[in-house]
């Protein structure tokens, strides 16, 4: 079956239907990960998104439940040079295009990703529509209707769409960490349940005085999808929480939002951290890590400093902000994912520093 993507500039790019059927209007963003197809699809951090993947071959393990980021597909769609339909692993539970069938998820192969790419890398990310409904892409650019939508959308409400909606906890341990789930991976969860960490995942938009009765050890502040500054409840909640004087520590949405509830401001970035080899060095050692993201803003330089805050990572390739201490309270946060999965042994560091901010350590 023949399908579209349709880009708010007017270019269309016409190949083969892999998935579900219909049209799905979105942000259209590229990833340049090299594997991990499926925890990039269920990353909550995706969610709205038509995301392209740089890398040209997809599906070649298959598809299995031990590979979600959360409880399903969170991009709206799916595209990529080619889809292998036999994959070969001894735990794959199916095949990548009957997955995004299963999942309702539109996917599109057979185009030039590395045409794609280059104009989302020209422009930045753009809004679009992948659609099956179309019978060629003359008919598809002479609904003005479809063009109304897709320049008019934009991805409302998104952290209130993947929060939890009541507490659940599990795992016992020394320490005790309060989730605020503004779209966590299942890897991070993991990361803290194998430091022996008791764990409290809790909804977006807990309060203060909620989590104090808790008494955790420390708060970690979640990554997750959208315009940071959209959440401007959140943001305000995240001060009297600031106030608690728990460790805390905060990654991706997460990290963004805490600096503007300090005083901070966030911008678009021009093109996006999407992918599993973003270069990031750490300002005190100099080192340079390979890092994994997932987002489009970032803190605006120099506003650091309305927030009590100095910076403590940056990015070796636009030179934004990528992580920051806080002086006045014991709390870091950095833009990247801090685990293993789809990630850097480096990264693991960060976890097991905040482990240790909740021991009483420094």
């Amino acid at each position: 079956m023949k399908a579209f993507l349709l880009l708010a500039d007017g270019t269309v790019f016409e190949g083969e239907s892999v998935g579900a059927t219909g049209t799905r209007v979105g942000e259209v963003v590229f990833n340049t990960s090299m594997a991990g197809y499926q925890e990039l699809l269920t990353n909550p951090a995706c969610f709205g998104q038509i995301v392209t993947q740089t890398y040209p071959l997809a599906g070649n393990y298959g598809v299995n439940d031990i590979y979600s980021e959360s409880n399903g597909v969170k991009a709206l769609g799916y595209i990529v040079r080619e889809v292998c339909d036999a994959p070969s692993n001894f735990r794959s539970k199916g095949t990548l295009g009957d997955y995004l069938a299963q999942q309702g998820v539109i996917g599109l192969t057979g185009v030039d990703t590395r045409s794609l790419t280059r104009i989302l890398r020209g422009h930045g990310s753009m809004n679009g529509a992948l659609t099956t409904e179309y019978e060629s892409a003359d008919a598809l650019r002479s609904d003005a209707a479809l063009m109304e939508k897709i320049k008019s959308c934009r991805v409302e409400n998104a952290v209130e769409q993947v929060t939890v909606k009541a507490p659940e906890t599990f795992c016992e341990g020394g320490c005790h960490a309060a989730v605020l789930d503004f779209g966590v991976r299942r890897s991070v969860l993991a990361g803290l349940e194998k430091r022996g960490c008791k764990v409290t995942v809790l909804p977006a938009d807990t309060k203060a005085e909620e989590i104090k009765a808790l008494a955790p050890d420390g708060i970690l502040l979640s990554g997750g999808p959208g315009d940071p500054a959209d959440n401007t409840a959140i943001i305000e909640n995240l001060k009297g929480i600031a106030a608690l004087g728990k460790p805390m520590f905060g990654y991706g949405l997460g990290h963004q939002m805490l600096a503007i509830a300090m005083g901070a401001q966030t911008e678009k970035t021009a093109r996006g951290h999407r992918g599993a080899n973003q270069p990031v060095y750490e300002v005190k050692s100099g080192r340079t890590y390979i890092t994994s993201q997932s987002c489009g803003y970032a803190v605006k330089a120099g506003t650091e400093q309305n927030a009590g805050a100095h910076v403590s990572y940056i990015n070796a390739n636009d030179k934004t902000i990528e992580g920051l201490c806080y002086d006045t309270m014991p709390c870091f946060t950095v833009q990247f994912y801090p685990e293993l999965n789809g990630s850097t042994a480096d990264a693991n560091a960060l976890l097991d520093e905040f482990v240790t901010m909740m021991k009483g350590g420094c």
